[in-house]
């Protein structure tokens, strides 16, 4: 028998015979390794630990609590609850059920509805079937096998499932105990594995593959963890995240809606539009001093525009178009790339002339599935504080690194430290010569040891294969909130290739046309999406610059309305945003309602104050109140409301 290398993690090998399996190997070692690990990794593709290992391969032995088994335990307890369910509800037909961030769904086709009590009845159930212990065994079958098995069983969507497994690829059954389902694998090698640490959390609608004409199916969704003090900080992380919901806080706030006339668009109202023109007038002034010259381009052009882009061969189907009654295509921008390359086309540019930067808080019209829209988290429509570099070659680290440190700065002034930076390479479906990606992809990651570097290791960065853009690879940086989620926001994208396709070009130094290379950026990234994170990163508690309605000046009692009034008008001489509220209620009630409205000062003022020329401070969630001169309250109030910067 022929005999395979197999390599681990500290370097050393061994020689085994051609189709030991995993858990052999791991037994030869030490029997506590085996019966901690439930699973194996195999040049760093998961596998199950009873596969035969036929080649040679690097090899790791994964326990239930590394982090590689995470996904293995999600998959393996999405198995169990649809055993479980089809345990309590025999006759439901079991669909499909995968891996998502944060756990795992399955969607069944089932008479009734499920009722929210139900999901204690399956995670009791689940309970049961993972004490167990079943041990998931794996086997290949025959697609006639297949069929025949799933159609006497009543499992028609499964039967479907099998005819569109490609034929080159073996059809795999997972058993646990007496229940089986067709799966890609891998799994742990029992139920108990599982653990005690899931939870169900919602029931939902679903179609089946995702197709509106297709029937309608249940979809429950659940979770787990390694261990159960993970289970609970992420249970308390989505109880804090409900309460933090940009929708909710929106309405009560007062600053924005949607409706079905215009799905994925934002309907602003005065203080949403007032907190999203404070981030413009923001990132405007950081602009203008880094040397950005703003510019505007055309909302819609022709199709044939986005054809030389490349646009519409890789992009085609997530633009919107309309044809003219003299059937010219037009299509709303997805992106303001091409735009800017006509406005830096326009007018012979030298060497002299780079970097040029050109910026603009475009408006961008990109199609997502209706049910991908989530408030301002996704939407259709949006602005993109995009920017677009044009530079020789030997610039793309000096400003690559210009660019990291603005970003940087501007997530300081929201209060994002915790920075992770993820370097994109090329998708499958791009343009370009794969020379022009190399040195591209190159630049790029050289940027990030120079950031890292810079850092002292404090930016955590890591590699996305596939992940960049049509046109260029690129540098994605994600922001950790105050609850521990993560947000893609900036990015930085260094193209060879969309100035050349649509011809622009500068005389270089020997008076030679040269192709000029861009750099893509965005910081905010969509503003619509940026301002939604931020209403739930602060809990719609901004800090008072931000704010958009930052003071509330109350009058205790009529009398003193005059005196209310005068100290609102010299607040908004100091440039503060503020309203008076001269209703005839109680202070409690008016501290109350403005309270639930986010208001971060709330000025209430009677006889007393009237005659002192003072004020009574009142900070959002807090019971205090101070009192103080109104010059010197007007003055921190002024100081406190600066824009960073």
């Amino acid at each position: 028998m022929s005999e395979i290398t197999l390599t681990f993690p500290d370097g050393k090998s061994r020689n085994v015979p051609a189709g030991t399996t995993g858990l052999e190997v791991a037994k030869s070692i030490s029997p506590s390794l085996a019966k901690r690990t439930v699973a194996m990794q195999l040049d760093g593709a998961l596998a199950d630990l009873a596969d035969p290992i036929n080649n040679d391969a690097t090899i790791n032995f994964v326990a239930r609590t590394d982090a590689a088994a995470l996904e293995l335990i999600r998959h393996d307890a999405a198995h169990v609850m649809a055993e479980a369910v089809q345990a309590l509800w025999p006759g439901t037909q079991v669909t499909i059920g995968p891996v998502i961030e944060n756990g795992f769904f399955y969607d069944f086709a089932k008479a009734e509805p499920f009722l929210p009590e139900d999901l204690a009845k399956i995670e009791k159930k689940m309970g049961e079937i993972i004490a167990k212990n079943a041990p998931f065994t794996k086997e290949v079958w025959s697609r006639d096998q297949a069929k025949e098995h799933f159609r006497k069983a009543g499992e028609l969507f499964k039967v479907e499932l099998v005819d569109a497994i490609p034929a080159d690829q073996d059809l795999k059954i997972y058993k646990q105990g007496a229940w089986l389902d067709l799966c890609r694998g891998p799994h742990m090698t029992s139920t108990g594995a599982i653990g005690k640490a899931f939870k169900l959390t919602k029931f939902a609608g679903a179609y089946w593959r995702g197709d509106s004409n297709n029937p309608q199916l249940q979809r429950i969704y659940g979770t787990a963890f390694a261990t159960q003090e993970e289970l609970d900080a992420y249970l308390k992380q989505i109880e804090e995240a409900e309460k933090r919901d940009h929708r909710k806080l929106g309405r009560e706030m007062d600053l924005f809606h949607f409706q079905e006339e215009a799905p994925g668009s934002v309907f602003w109202h005065p203080k949403g539009w007032t907190l999203f023109q404070t981030l413009i007038s923001y990132m405007r002034r950081q602009q203008q001093k880094a040397g950005y010259l703003e510019v505007n381009s055309p909302d819609m052009m022709e199709k044939h525009f986005w054809e030389l882009s490349g646009h519409w061969e890789n992009y085609g189907e997530n633009m919107f178009t309309t044809t003219l009654p003299d059937e010219r295509v037009f299509c709303c921008k997805p992106m303001n790339c091409p735009g800017h390359v006509q406005i830096f086309k326009h007018g012979l540019k030298s060497y002299r002339d780079l970097p040029l930067k050109i910026a603009e808080f475009g408006k961008v019209h990109r199609y997502e599935p209706s049910g991908a829209l989530h408030g301002m988290l996704r939407v259709r429509h949006f602005t993109q504080d995009d920017a677009h570099i044009f530079i020789t070659e030997n610039q793309i680290m000096d400003e690559c690194l210009k660019i990291n440190d603005l970003m940087l700065s501007i997530y300081k002034d929201f209060g994002f430290e915790d920075i992770f930076i993820k370097l994109s390479t090329r998708p499958e479906k791009r343009v370009g010569a794969d020379h022009l990606w190399d040195k591209a992809e190159k630049a790029l990651a050289d940027v990030l040891d120079e950031v890292k570097r810079r850092s002292n290791g404090r930016i955590k960065t890591a590699l996305q294969p596939g992940e960049g853009a049509f046109y260029g690879p690129k540098l994605e940086y994600t922001l950790k909130d105050a609850i521990g989620r993560e947000w893609q926001c900036g990015t930085t994208q260094v193209d060879f290739n969309l100035a050349g396709r649509l011809g622009a070009f500068y005389i270089d130094e020997h008076s030679q046309k040269v192709t000029p290379v861009m750099i893509h950026r965005a910081m905010f990234g969509s503003l619509e999406r940026f301002t939604g994170i931020l209403i739930e990163n602060f809990a719609g508690h901004f800090p008072l610059w931000l704010a958009p309605q930052q003071v509330v000046v109350a009058p205790i009692v009529s009398d003193a309305d005059a005196y209310a009034m005068e100290v609102a008008s010299a607040l908004a001489r100091a440039g503060l945003r503020v309203e008076t509220d001269l209703r005839n209620e109680k202070i409690s009630y008016k501290v109350r309602e403005h309270s639930l409205a986010k208001v971060p000062v709330i000025i209430a003022v009677g006889k007393r104050e009237a005659e002192e020329r003072s004020v009574s401070i009142r900070r959002l969630g807090s019971e205090k109140q101070t009192v103080t001169p109104l010059d010197e309250a007007i003055a921190a109030l002024a100081d406190e409301a600066k824009t960073p910067g």
